[in-house]
């Protein structure tokens, strides 16, 4: 696991934005994104599973749990609207990644973006999978979408609550930000908003034979995530910059123990802004769904990346296999 990221974002407090980066931090921000974009041109039993089926995954070939069925696109996929590559890069999960892929078990839906070149990659193919609690940045979003559009800033309950949602993963502050934004209703209402497509708002937060927060229910794809990290990043009428850079600064110091995922193999000098998850989805703790989402930034590279990966036998293997693909990408992302 990689422990050494760093922050560029100010924690300290921002006027009705709590801790925040001062407002100049944000237009930095934007205007940094802004100038790259032009030099390129550019439990035992469980409810039902929700959400709507996808069209890219990794998983083990049938009846051989150790052959790899990889599907990874063939050309990079380009966003509408995002820039022209100067020089396109190359697949960065390739077949390095595939090799890596075919040792382990489980299933995997990974996608990355890289900033500077609008292109996309999406490794893998099957239907949506459990959030856990990668759908705290949801909640986060839907919260300050719905302040921006009120013209109001996070109370000191608010900043709060979402500090201790994202730097410490805390359930409760989690279950109080939900209902605060009002559940599934609003937060579907912001993800179409936002153009997510294949997310799916858990219906319950105390769901019937489950004895996790439902809300870790929400099934959600890799390439949805990237579309919600956008949001962070691009300039848009959702959330303003400093909202953009307040959420930034949350993920960007996070507690170091859940410092890995999308960070594995980043060097401490670059900037990750990460938030993950983990939720084990049997009694026996034998069946573990385990996602990182983030941006990477440094050593000249910018790139946001999304891996889920369920049917791990522990929590630690799945760590280690993101942090590996993370890892992977790293290296290829030059």
């Amino acid at each position: 696991m990689s422990s050494g990221v760093r922050g560029r974002h100010s924690s300290k407090p921002l006027g009705g934005h709590g801790r925040a980066t001062l407002a100049v931090v944000g237009v930095c921000l934007a205007a940094g994104i802004l100038l790259a974009s032009l030099a390129v041109h550019g439990s035992g039993s469980r409810p039902p599973a929700q959400g709507a089926v996808a069209t890219k995954t990794w998983a083990p070939a049938a009846g051989n749990p150790k052959a790899a069925s990889v599907a990874s696109a063939s050309a990079p996929v380009r966003a509408a609207g995002s820039p022209r590559a100067a020089r396109p890069q190359q697949d960065p999960f390739g077949l390095a990644a595939a090799s890596y892929l075919s040792t382990r078990t489980g299933t995997v839906l990974a996608a990355i973006y890289d900033v500077s070149t609008g292109q996309t990659w999406r490794l893998g193919k099957g239907p949506p999978q459990d959030e856990a609690s990668v759908v705290k940045l949801d909640v986060l979003e839907t919260l300050l979408a719905e302040r921006n559009s009120n013209h109001t800033g996070l109370s000191a309950s608010d900043r709060s609550l979402t500090q201790q949602m994202i730097e410490d993963s805390d359930n409760d502050a989690a279950t109080s930000l939900w209902y605060e934004v009002g559940g599934p209703t609003r937060i579907r209402s912001f993800n179409t908003a936002a153009g997510l497509a294949d997310t799916s708002p858990s219906s319950c937060v105390n769901c019937p034979g489950f004895p996790w927060p439902g809300w870790g229910l929400t099934t959600t794809t890799a390439a949805d995530q990237l579309v919600l990290l956008r949001k962070l990043i691009e300039p848009s009428s959702l959330l303003t910059s400093a909202e953009r850079s307040y959420a930034l600064s949350l993920m960007e110091n996070v507690t170091p123990s859940q410092r890995w995922g999308v960070s594995g193999g980043i060097p401490p000098q670059v900037t990750v802004a990460v938030k993950n998850g983990w939720l084990p989805l049997n009694g026996s703790g034998t069946d573990w769904q385990i996602n990182s989402v983030g941006w990477i930034s440094g050593q000249g590279r910018n790139y946001l990346m999304a891996v889920l990966t369920t049917g791990n036998p522990t929590e630690q293997y799945g760590i280690d296999t993101i942090d590996q693909v993370a890892s992977i990408v790293w290296g290829h992302m030059k």
